[in-house]
């Protein structure tokens, strides 16, 4: 019995170094800090080999506050002497990654269909919490309307882009930039711009679908009182081009989503992209070398211009 002792103790040892090695792995696998290891290399595999368009003029890494995140770029078409229609891109990332870098490809790929492009990072979870990014956005766009000429955009034809998380953050900011009561709210004192279309893609918007499974970005209770803004839609919510794909993990959130829209009389499209046999992923249209992505993106920019105002 002894031997057999003996036999098992280094066995059992073993056992057990793999068991605690396996729930700390499972454990970081659950933290932002692996969801930006991977998704940066992902992103780096798609943005390999592209470069500044020729046609393409940015300024860069202007800051809108003190933090090293708080930056943002501007892109328009080069030779560009007057104003421009403008998109603001919110980036996705699960509210815990993504930068402006991890965008400008697909920003300035819409610069080139004649917009001016604001690309900007935000502050991220853990290290910042629920409602961070949508101060950020807060701070971004009213310093960005006070030098409005200096960047080509006129404020009188605003658009916003959201994906993923960014699709959430973009829609409850354009929410309370729409109803004073929702903004009093959140306590921002929202800039003066004609904000005239938005597209939200492969996002979510429930609070419920938010807070399941993002405690990392989600601070103390009484801070995520104001996390559900369906109930403050009204009317002067801009047309909404609300985008998907058959692929998209989120695909089952955008027939609420529509659902809530109709209700609260807003104006929208829904365009599902794939099909049976082709499957875009989540946030596809990123890759702006696939050619879904560049149907999806012209079909984006012909809903701004159909919108735009004189």
């Amino acid at each position: 019995m002894y031997k057999l002792f003996e036999y098992w103790k280094p066995i059992s040892i073993a056992l057990v170094i793999l068991l605690v090695l396996t729930i700390a792995l499972v454990i970081f696998m659950r933290t932002p800090y692996f969801t930006r290891m991977l998704y940066s290399a992902s992103d780096a595999r798609r943005d390999s080999g592209l470069t500044t368009p020729e046609d393409i003029e940015r300024i860069d890494n202007i800051p809108y506050g003190e933090n090293e995140l708080q930056m943002f770029d501007v892109y328009y078409p080069k030779g560009t002497d007057g104003l421009l229609p403008a998109i603001v891109s919110v980036h996705g990332g699960g509210y815990t990654y993504g930068t402006k870098e991890t965008y400008q490809y697909y920003c300035m790929d819409l610069a080139q269909r004649g917009f001016a492009v604001v690309n900007f990072s935000y502050r991220l979870a853990p290290e910042f919490k629920y409602p961070v990014p949508l101060e950020d956005t807060n701070a971004l766009l009213t310093l960005v309307m006070e030098n409005a000429e200096a960047y080509h955009i006129d404020r009188n034809n605003v658009f916003f882009v959201g994906d993923s998380a960014g699709a959430h953050l973009a829609a409850q900011y354009i929410t309370a930039f729409t109803n004073p009561e929702y903004a009093k709210l959140l306590n921002l004192s929202v800039p003066a711009f004609t904000l005239r279309a938005c597209a939200l893609n492969c996002g979510i918007y429930r609070a419920a679908d938010v807070r399941d499974g993002m405690g990392f970005y989600l601070g103390k209770k009484e801070t995520t009182q104001t996390l559900d803004f369906l109930p403050y839609l009204t009317n002067s919510f801009p047309p909404v081009f609300l985008m998907s794909s058959t692929g998209d993990m989120c695909l089952p959130f955008i027939y609420p989503m529509e659902d809530t829209l109709n209700k609260a009389g807003i104006k929208n499209e829904v365009h599902i992209y794939g099909d049976e046999t082709i499957k875009p992923s989540h946030v596809f249209h990123i890759d702006t070398r696939f050619g879904l992505s560049r149907i999806c993106t012209d079909e984006e920019c012909g809903f701004f211009r159909a919108n735009a105002g004189q």
